[in-house]
């Protein structure tokens, strides 16, 4: 089969598929594919537009959705929130206070006090009589008095020397830190 042969049964098979060369059919119609879609699209946009005629309370509403959405979507996020952070309220000499732990849910949990402010990681309470006696555990809820403040960590009345008001520990001293008074 020679080229001229070829082409000539590719041409019969398009007229016969009802395209010919210029990528039309025979009706004047625009073939499938890219001609379709942009056909397509011509007369979805026809149509909307004849909506402006017909009834131009949807025409409008329709544009006014779309920009609405637009400034929905463009304007959302970018904030820059702050996540919260625990103030320090100072502490007052003098004044009395509650014991409350800041860091527990527990009804049952305690405050440590200690000898010396700062001393928190230097105890072991591993052993159960380490707990018993001694004032060293202070259920919370137990009244206090604050009798001085020292400042550590480049922060301001980070530990507090704190006087027990009531229960089996009233009259002694312990440094607690100044975030479990309330």
């Amino acid at each position: 089969m020679s080229i001229d042969e070829n082409t000539n049964e590719n041409e019969a098979s398009r007229q016969e598929g009802g395209v010919d060369q210029s990528g039309s059919t025979p009706s004047g119609q625009a073939a499938p594919g890219a001609a379709g879609s942009v056909q397509a699209a011509s007369n979805l946009l026809a149509s909307f537009l004849a909506l402006k005629d017909s009834n131009p309370k949807v025409f409008f509403g329709g544009i006014g959705a779309v920009v609405l959405l637009l400034i929905v979507l463009f304007s959302g996020g970018g904030s820059d929130a702050k996540l919260p952070v625990h103030q320090v309220k100072p502490v007052v000499i003098g004044q009395s206070y509650v014991l409350k732990s800041a860091n527990a849910y527990d009804q049952q949990a305690t405050i440590r006090l200690v000898a010396v402010p700062g001393s928190m990681a230097a105890y072991d309470d591993t052993e159960e009589a380490d707990r018993e006696g001694g004032c060293k555990h202070i259920k919370d809820g137990t009244p206090v008095k604050v009798i001085q403040s020292q400042d550590a960590y480049g922060k301001k009345d980070v530990f507090a020397e704190v006087e027990m008001l009531s229960g089996e520990c009233e009259g002694k001293r312990g440094w607690a830190l100044a975030i479990n008074l309330q």
